[in-house]
Order: structure tokens, then C-alpha cells, then sequence
């Protein structure tokens, strides 16, 4: 979820790495500032844990290992995020298991997009994700019931009647989109 309203004004400047050792709740560090992430609707809350059941559902069926989580905090590039949706596979877990924030992308993050969201800040978050180690992003547009997946080589967009498929991590896991939107 990304959000475009006015920052919270906490009484100092946070740095990155201060951010990192202690992130407050509902947070992200963007542009050196504090950013809270709000805009949440009950439709955007549905679709998140949806998508984390789906995703650990077909993880320990298919015995891959690895964690599934949700608004957990992860250290991009330039910034300090926390997508909605993400997975760590074991060997990431076995390294970076009880960090307090992942100190890189996960492998493979979603964001579900909030009526709040701008769609050039919801892409540009999805490069970043890539730029930073991530290898798959998915971004979920509940509005217009869409789902864009961006990899480090192609960007496909699934629509409603569509079934949408992991490309590089998790693999095997696919869904209709109208199930996961409904």
C-alpha cells in the first residue's frame, strides 16, 4: 500500500538506519522522511490476508519452505518499506530469520493498491523492490480488478476471467483473479 498524504511529523528526523533498528507500526521511510501508511478500506484488508493464506497454503502443500508475511519491514535501495503481502524462502529465513527489518527485498512482495494510492508511486515502489533484490512484484488493483506482475524481464497484466500465476519465486502457485478480488 502506498500513500500520498501529507507525512506524520514525529519530533526528530529519523535516519534509514534508525528506522531499521526500531520502525514504528504502519510506517515506511521514504525520502528521509516518516511516511504512515493509511488508506487501508476493509476490501484492501480482505485481499491482503486472501493472498497471505493463498501463498502459505501453497508453500507447505508444495513443501517449499520459507515464511509468508505480511506488512512486514524490508530495506530497499533508497528507502525503508513494508509491502502488504511478501515471501522469504528458506534460505533467506535460515539468514535473515530474526532481523528486525529484511535488510534487502523480499524475493517476491505484493502491494494491494488503496483507493488513496497513486499509481506512479505504487510503480515506482515496485522498481524499487526489483532494483533491491526483489525478483517479482505483484501489484493488485482491486478497483479495477487487475493485476500487474513485474519480474526483472517482463511486466504481464491479468484481468478479471484471467488466472494469474507466479513467474519466478513460489512456483506452481497460480489463482483467478476473481477469486482472489472477490
Amino acid at each position: 500500500m502506498i500513500t500520498s498524504t501529507i507525512p506524520t511529523i514525529y519530533p526528530q528526523p529519523i535516519s534509514l538506519e534508525d528506522w531499521m533498528e526500531n520502525p514504528p507500526n504502519s510506517t515506511e521511510w521514504v525520502n528521509g522522511e516518516l511516511i504512515e501508511k493509511n488508506g487501508m478500506t476493509l476490501k484492501h484488508s480482505r485481499i491482503q490476508s486472501k493472498l497471505s493464506y493463498y501463498w502459505r497454503t501453497h508453500k507447505n502443500s508444495s513443501e517449499l519452505g520459507g515464511e509468508v508475511y505480511t506488512e512486514a519491514p524490508c530495506r530497499t535501495n533508497k528507502q525503508g518499506r513494508c509491502p502488504d503481502v511478501a515471501y522469504l524462502p528458506p534460505e533467506l529465513v535460515s539468514q535473515y530469520g530474526d532481523a528486525k527489518v529484511l535488510p534487502r527485498s523480499f524475493p517476491l512482495s505484493a502491494e494491494i493498491v488503496s483507493p488513496t494510492d497513486l499509481a506512479e508511486d505504487v510503480i515506482i515502489k515496485a522498481q524499487e523492490y526489483l532494483q533491491s533484490g526483489g525478483k517479482e512484484v505483484w501489484l493488485v488493483f482491486p478497483e479495477s480488478r487487475w493485476i500487474i506482475i513485474a519480474t526483472q524481464n517482463q511486466r504481464l497484466v491479468f484481468t478479471s476471467g484471467e488466472v494469474v500465476s507466479t513467474q519466478t519465486v513460489l512456483p506452481g502457485f497460480s489463482i483467478t483473479v476473481d477469486e482472489l478480488l472477490a
